[in-house]
């Protein structure tokens, strides 16, 4: 494959004046400023960059709990690091919009849950019971950037991210759990928050969002086994077996950097516009090895239990407590009464409550509880209904960073 191959269907104007429109549509306009000099994509990727959910990342878990106390074991901001660095490379080679790349890497997994896959799953489990639907980190992912995550404009208001069509398709059609090693964009616009039911239901709207659903993949895996190694989940003759099924070449060594620029130049070798973005046989095969070696020897090692455990108690106790206050229209009162006991806990989901709620400014006052000036979607309207309650509630938790979660699991232990 020649370099800039894929330049005559990258996200410019130049290329497709309609679908291009289509790309950088947004819910609403944002301001502007006249020296601006950044593209609309490029806004996009400093609103994630600005933004109080990206910051978070580096206090969330990849795959183990940031409290393993080890500064060298990879969070979910650094492997959002790692998808922005190898999906940039493939798009740039391949001659795509390296700005839409980088957005959408920096925002594809801003829904993450505290405690990882495991935060997931809890939450899964609690949306099922109490809301009939379901809860994954793409689409949750969606919900956030469109409804929850606020950011202060230059007037100092605090508005809804409101990012393009592009960023936010890339935010729910990046799920790299499927053994899908070859991607085309789609080529329809559809309703993302109403037509996606499940995670990997469309591959994305843009050659761009492939580029970062293959690189996501390609990122996690090698450090997975790294970190699983330092931390004593792998044993020796696990990762021999490993290192022999998967070595193209005598010297290679089953790390990071080497699973990563091969597989990268692989993908830049073997993609084209007849066949998509694609790994070669070869490394698709290798790509599933490590996968199903990842799966069967980290994600459910037996040593990941205990960890498994204490995220499902944290999640699930923190949310009882935030379910025992609810009383309808009154439920702020009732937080604010709860706050005397628990001051941390109560006193941030009081504020963080108040920013979506249609109540007036004095009853919010009234309660004890402050917002900023605000211009966003009141998405719990007034807490007459419990769902929307509920979806509070696990919003709030999603946002919470591991450490933050067990900051306040430990207040609610105090008598």
């Amino acid at each position: 494959m020649s370099r800039g191959a894929f330049a005559s269907v990258a996200a410019f104007e130049r290329n497709n004046p309609e679908r291009y429109r289509q790309m950088v549509r947004r819910e609403h306009e944002i301001y502007r400023r006249e020296d601006d000099v950044r593209t609309e994509f490029g806004r996009d990727y400093t609103r994630v960059l600005h933004s109080l959910a990206y910051r978070r990342l580096k206090h969330k878990a990849q795959v183990f709990c940031n409290a393993a106390d080890n500064d060298h074991i990879c969070t979910r901001i650094e492997h959002v690091s790692h998808v922005e660095s190898v999906s940039c490379t493939i798009a740039s080679y391949l001659g795509l919009n390296t700005e839409l790349t980088k957005a959408i890497a920096m925002a594809h997994d801003l829904g993450h849950a505290p405690f990882g896959h495991q935060g997931e799953r809890v939450l899964d489990r609690i949306c099922q019971n109490e809301l009939r639907s379901r809860f994954w980190h793409e689409r949750h992912g969606l919900r956030l950037v469109d409804d929850v995550e606020l950011l202060e404009n230059n007037n100092g208001v605090y508005w809804n991210l409101n990012l393009t069509y592009a960023v936010r398709d890339g935010i729910i059609s990046h799920c790299g759990e499927l053994d899908q090693n070859t991607l085309r964009p789609r080529e329809q616009v559809i309703d993302l928050m109403k037509e996606f039911t499940l995670p990997g239901m469309f591959d994305p709207f843009t050659w761009e969002g492939c580029v970062v659903k293959i690189a996501d993949k390609i990122a996690y895996l090698g450090r997975d086994i790294e970190d699983a190694t330092v931390l004593g989940v792998l044993d020796a003759a696990s990762i021999k077996d490993l290192e022999d099924r998967t070595r193209s070449r005598g010297d290679d060594a089953l790390n990071t950097s080497v699973i990563m620029h091969n597989m990268i130049i692989d993908v830049c070798t073997n993609s084209d516009l007849e066949h998509g973005i694609t790994l070669s046989p070869q490394y698709s095969y290798k790509l599933n090895i490590i996968k199903n070696f990842n799966y069967d020897k980290i994600y459910r090692n037996k040593k990941m239990k205990p960890f498994d455990d204490y995220a499902e108690l944290v999640i699930y106790e923190i949310y009882t407590a935030l379910m025992d206050v609810y009383d309808g229209r009154e439920t702020l009162d009732a937080i604010a009464e709860a706050k005397k006991d628990y001051p941390e806990l109560m006193g941030t989901f009081g504020n963080y409550l108040s920013r979506y709620l249609t109540v007036s400014e004095a009853d919010i006052e009234s309660a004890g509880f402050k917002r900023p000036t605000l211009h966003n979607k009141p998405i719990y309207e007034d807490l007459s209904t419990r769902r929307l309650y509920v979806m509070a509630v696990v919003d709030y938790i999603a946002g919470m960073t591991d450490s933050y979660a067990i900051k306040v699991f430990n207040e609610l232990l105090k008598y």
